[in-house]
């Protein structure tokens, strides 16, 4: 079953409350998309330390070829 693009950004939204977050539907089948997730929370940190927590908070969403998010090309970093 896919993600829709609301359910993506909820789930981060509970993990990074005042993130500006950015989710686009790159083939517009609910299973590939982009996000921009930009968090004070990484500041100090590097992009693989960032990308681990984004994909943390989707708590296995993309495990498995049975995962409801099969791709995410994914931007992090925090604000300036």
């Amino acid at each position: 079953m896919a993600i829709t693009a609301t359910e993506l950004e909820s789930i981060l939204r509970a993990a990074f409350p005042e993130a500006q977050i950015t989710i686009t539907d790159l083939a517009g089948d609910g299973n590939h998309y982009a996000a921009e997730v930009i968090d004070a929370s990484f500041r100090g940190q590097n992009r693989v330390q960032q990308q681990r927590a984004v994909y943390a908070a989707l708590k296995g969403k993309m495990e498995g070829s049975h995962g409801e998010l099969h791709a995410l090309a994914l931007t992090t970093k925090a604000p300036e």
